[in-house]
């Protein structure tokens, strides 16, 4: 299709698209952040991507200008990438998708990432978005999942689709996908809002650990835990020297706490969970 650029065409194994995008959708750089390590994780590579000037206006998204090694200046332009990778030990290979949400033309930039969809026969369509929230970084990430409909929604036990309002490239993305007939899930990590300079390894590794639980991957979480540690040390530093927002984030942790206490799990959600423990562990063990 027009737009469109293969550098290879790989074959692929019951894929699954994971999809995120700087901009609105990607509070802290948490949702690119997520397939950025999975990529390097997985050592995924580059198969195709969609050329950017139908789809950005460059006064907002300008292109960029760097030295090449023999000092030629080279301009680079904005990039939606497809990756591919293997995952091991779960019989199947994802493809990524790290892009800038577009300026314009969303519907005919969704058609390219559905032919990409529909060539390689992808079998669940999964964005990756993050927000700021009233959320402390003292507690664990707090990782909201909806579905493009009730069905998909109670199948993988996320939240029934409720909200009305704007949306972003990865709800127009999983509208696309529910057209098609593609299940699609969104996964949102919540970032602390007094935090949102500077990239969050730690919401990005809550969203790696859930999409891990929502699609059974046993990933490798090493790296990303380290950065998450040095991320919150950092923060708690930084807080521990203005009394104005340690005060913010007592409250938040106050109020954080007893969020938590009132959602008490389900027993078809604790036993699936129990499942999941089961299966990771070597035969052995069990």
């Amino acid at each position: 299709m027009q737009g469109l650029v293969y550098q290879s065409r790989p074959e692929l194994r019951s894929p699954v698209l994971i999809a995120a995008f700087e901009g609105w959708n990607d509070a802290a750089d948490a949702a690119t952040g997520a397939v950025d390590y999975l990529r390097a994780s997985w050592n995924g590579a580059v198969f195709a991507s969609i050329e950017p000037e139908e789809f950005f206006d460059f006064q907002v998204v300008r292109p960029r200008v760097r030295l090449t090694e023999s000092g030629i200046r080279e301009v680079t332009w904005p990039k939606t990438e497809f990756v591919h990778a293997e995952v091991a030990g779960a019989g199947r290979d994802a493809v990524l998708l790290h892009g800038i949400e577009p300026s314009m033309r969303w519907p005919t930039f969704c058609t390219l990432v559905l032919d990409i969809v529909n060539t390689f026969r992808v079998e669940m369509v999964v964005t990756l978005g993050a927000l700021l929230a009233g959320r402390p970084h003292t507690r664990p990430t707090r990782v909201t999942g909806t579905a493009s409909t009730p069905q998909i929604a109670q199948r993988y036990g996320l939240a029934t689709p409720r909200y009305e309002g704007p949306i972003g490239i990865t709800g127009v993305l999983m509208d696309a996908a529910r057209r098609a007939d593609i299940p699609s899930v969104g996964l949102w990590a919540w970032v602390p809002h007094y935090v949102q300079g500077s990239p969050s390894p730690k919401a990005s590794l809550g969203l790696v650990q859930r999409l891990g639980s929502l699609l059974d991957f046993r990933l490798d979480l090493t790296d990303l835990e380290r950065r998450t540690r040095a991320y919150e040390e950092r923060i708690n530093e930084a807080v521990a020297s203005d009394p104005d927002i340690a005060a913010t984030v007592r409250e938040l942790e106050r109020q954080a706490d007893a969020e938590d206490l009132e959602e008490i799990p389900s027993g078809d959600e604790l036993a699936a969970e129990v499942e999941r423990f089961l299966r990771e562990q070597p035969r052995g063990d069990r």
